[in-house]
């Protein structure tokens, strides 16, 4: 699942008109494999393959999509931009929620929460789904999610700026998520998902204690489903898949279906226990995690990595290190053991190896500048990219990324360091 913001296509503010696209939209128009869908508020378009299929195909689905919305948008003076944020909306005087179906659990999350802010107004996501069968694999396959999603942010993060500023952290959006609902603590835990081993203990453990705290602000029971649990990832069992909310959405959907393959080969092998097995997995503490993925979401790739038991479950050989090279490590660990999905996601990694995942990318294409007039500049070109289904690379490194783009790790290695100096 892919968030998009709609914007004005020359200001490049929200424009809450999502259900003017959908509409047109929902016409037939020879489109199967990906669909479309609203969000809480109107300025958010979802696009999505509704059933599973093969990850090769989903690329160029999900670009021809973007293409034929943003056709439909240009009748509206619109267009799609994408990032975990838009960089200058005030949710306080933009946010337009959806007023039409499902309108009742909207208004109850407004009503309980106040949608009107960043948490819930301004967060655009990519969703990926990873099924299971029955007990025994949901318990696998969450200890080995919870193992993944602290470091994500470090490969996924597009959110540094916010309100017109950058904020100091690589992902702002995972940032303010945790504010979602303050008076009601259950719903967002420690983001991280506690350790349950079956459907019948989530539902005692996790998805209990959130409707009781609720009860009485949701008579009508708008909000008595399991999505209304927040962290990030959360087992639906009404699927049969654990579904990972940790990724801000990316430049074009090329960079986000290459950042889900790669999840989804680290998920394969950590659930197989490529470098430790069940136990030591569903016994490391929720609250180690929560500090391993505190310091991704604020530095990404340059966060500082010092459990050495998580990093011996990762298969890393040293006590410490930053999660880009926690990252490398894993690259080449997946590349040894033949990943299926290798060809989708290698080039993607080595761009963000080089140069930093999108958020790293926007700053350094600001170069210090947060003037409106910057903002634009930065963003009409993330809107392009998006059109086009190209990378983001700052524009005084086209050349470098052109002289590294075929060199191994060693030399993209030296050409970062230079620019690091």
């Amino acid at each position: 699942e892919l968030e998009y913001m709609l914007v004005d296509k020359l200001t490049l503010d929200v424009r809450p008109i999502a259900d003017r696209l959908l509409e047109q939209a929902a016409k037939p128009n020879g489109q199967a494999l990906i669909g479309c869908s609203n969000e809480l508020v109107l300025h958010v378009v979802e696009i999505k393959n509704p059933a599973p299929g093969p990850l090769a195909a989903l690329t160029a689905g999900f670009q021809d999509r973007v293409v034929e919305l943003n056709a439909q948008l240009d009748a509206l003076n619109a267009r799609l931009m994408p990032t975990g944020m838009h960089p200058w909306m005030d949710p306080g005087h933009e946010t337009v929620l959806w007023p039409h179906d499902d309108q009742a659990i909207y208004a109850t999350y407004h009503r309980l929460f106040d949608c009107h802010r960043h948490p819930w107004a301004n967060v655009q996501s990519m969703h990926i789904n990873l099924p299971f069968v029955d007990d025994a694999e949901f318990e696998r396959l969450l200890a080995a999610v919870r193992m993944l999603l602290p470091i994500l942010p470090a490969i996924a993060a597009s959110s540094p700026l916010a309100e017109g500023r950058v904020t100091g952290f690589m992902d702002y959006r995972m940032q303010v998520y945790p504010e979602q609902s303050p008076t009601q603590p259950t719903i967002v835990g420690s983001l991280i998902p506690e350790m349950v081993r079956s459907r019948a203990e989530h539902e005692t453990c996790v998805l209990a204690p959130m409707y009781r705290a609720i009860e009485t602000h949701d008579p009508g029971h708008h909000l008595r489903c399991e999505w209304l649990n927040a962290r990030a990832a959360i087992p639906r069992f009404d699927r049969h898949a654990i579904e990972i909310r940790v990724m801000d959405t990316q430049e074009c959907p090329q960079a986000d279906v290459a950042l889900a393959a790669l999840v989804i080969d680290l998920a394969h092998l950590l659930y197989h226990n490529a470098f430790a097995g069940l136990q030591t997995q569903r016994n490391f503490s929720n609250g180690a995690l929560s500090r391993i993925l505190t310091a991704c979401v604020r530095d990404a790739e340059q966060a500082w990595i010092d459990d050495a038991q998580y990093l011996s479950i990762l298969g890393y050989p040293q006590k410490s290190c930053t999660a880009r090279a926690l990252w490398q490590h894993l690259g080449e660990v997946l590349k040894s053991h033949h990943a299926p999905h290798l060809e989708l996601w290698h080039t993607q990694l080595q761009l963000i190896l080089d140069y930093g995942p999108l958020a790293r990318r926007i700053v350094r294409a600001l170069g210090g500048d947060c003037s409106r007039a910057a903002l634009h500049r930065v963003y009409a070109r993330l809107a392009q990219t998006l059109a086009d289904g190209k990378a983001f690379i700052p524009e005084d490194e086209r050349f470098a990324a052109a002289i590294y783009a075929d060199a191994g790790p060693s030399v993209a290695e030296s050409a970062q360091d230079r620019r690091c100096r």
